[in-house]
């Protein structure tokens, strides 16, 4: 039971770290997936697949290596010349992908209560870095215990949106010629989808899995993990095509959806919404502190506080700008990191390098 319960942890918290902004507020899905019509739906399904494998790599490699950063499996990976390249990208990156949330979370608050986006991005800052300054597993706690909400509530949109009437075929493929869209071609913006967040995701999820006490406890977590993203980017994905005619131009799609239903349920996923911004913000920032300097420490602490000030700072540019830039050029980044990742896997299997499986 205990080892299902950590299996659970592990997936949900890597769901939950993940899912940020662009993904719960369905800006994310809507440029890399719903934008390209009923083809971007094959691309989910490409999409949760990839997650499924490549979770399963980083968290087993986690658990093997007992990392407390991901130094570690990068190095591995990539030994240390490379692997000093890939480290300092990904390392900015956790910093720019809590900027991108912070942003999310004005954007959010402005639309769902009317507060000046500055304020939102305030709130969000202060929680963050309260929520960081925590230890490993009380954080991990956090991110974990979101996540059911939001599948929750997707499902509910999804099953409203499936049963209401709709535009017909046509009107929608028109609708969705007008979006923005983070790739050209639907195969490439599926690819990139999971290659930027797995660059994002990657961090914290050796993290998580340098927690967990078995080999097997870390696989099954992160199997568990990526298959859930796939039906929640699935969900998320057909649920915006078919409302593909009214939620142009929003930086909240799935808010107007759900406020397009129910005013109540608009405000309910509005909450859950802000929740995953706050998971995502928390995991980035946590694995970026704990690459530079070690957890739960007071030089930890104090870093955390100028860091999220200074992302702060960087949330200002606008959350429909940072989301279009800052993920495409670090999707193709992630390429590479992808490629390499199932050869390190086995490289670092066949080696037996690191700590020995935990009891």
């Amino acid at each position: 039971m205990d080892s299902f319960k950590d299996v659970c942890r592990i997936a949900g918290a890597f769901v939950g770290v993940i899912v940020g902004a662009g993904f719960a507020s369905g800006q994310e899905i809507l440029q890399f997936f719903a934008g390209f019509g009923t083809i971007g739906l094959v691309g989910c399904v490409v999409s949760g697949v990839l997650f499924a494998l490549l979770s399963m790599a980083f968290s087993t490699m986690g658990q093997r290596l007992a990392a407390d950063s991901h130094k570690a499996v990068v190095n591995a990976m990539l030994g240390r010349r490379l692997g000093l390249v890939f480290d300092v990208l990904i390392t900015f990156f956790l910093f720019a992908i809590t900027v991108v949330m912070l942003a999310g979370a004005g954007s959010l608050l402005n639309q769902w209560l009317g507060i000046p986006e500055v304020w939102g991005s305030v709130l969000a800052t202060v929680a963050t870095i309260l929520i960081v300054c925590l230890d490993i597993r009380s954080v991990i706690a956090f991110i974990g215990a979101v996540t059911p909400f939001l599948m929750f509530m997707t499902v509910v949109v999804a099953g409203y949106v499936l049963m209401s009437p709709h535009a017909g075929h046509e009107a929608l493929a028109a609708a969705a010629q007008t979006q923005p869209r983070g790739a050209g071609q639907w195969l490439v913006a599926a690819l990139l989808y999971v290659s930027y967040n797995i660059v994002a995701g990657m961090p914290f999820l050796v993290i998580m899995g340098g927690q967990a006490r078995s080999r097997a406890t870390a696989l099954w977590g992160g199997v568990l993990g990526g298959l859930l993203l796939g039906v929640l980017i699935l969900l998320i994905a057909v649920a915006m095509y078919l409302r593909m005619d009214t939620i142009g131009g929003m930086p909240m799609p799935m808010l107007s959806i759900a406020a397009q239903l129910s005013p109540w349920l608009g405000h309910l996923m509005s909450l859950v919404i802000f929740g995953m911004i706050l998971n995502t913000a928390v995991g980035m920032l946590y694995a970026f502190m704990a690459r530079i300097v070690p957890a739960g420490t007071r030089k930890f602490r104090a870093g955390t506080v100028a860091a999220g000030v200074l992302a702060l700072a960087g949330s200002f540019v606008g959350f429909i700008q940072l989301v279009g830039i800052v993920y495409p050029v670090y999707g193709y980044i992630g390429f590479v990191l992808m490629a390499l990742a199932f050869v390190g896997w086995l490289r670092v299997a066949r080696r037996g390098d690191g700590a020995a499986p935990r009891a």
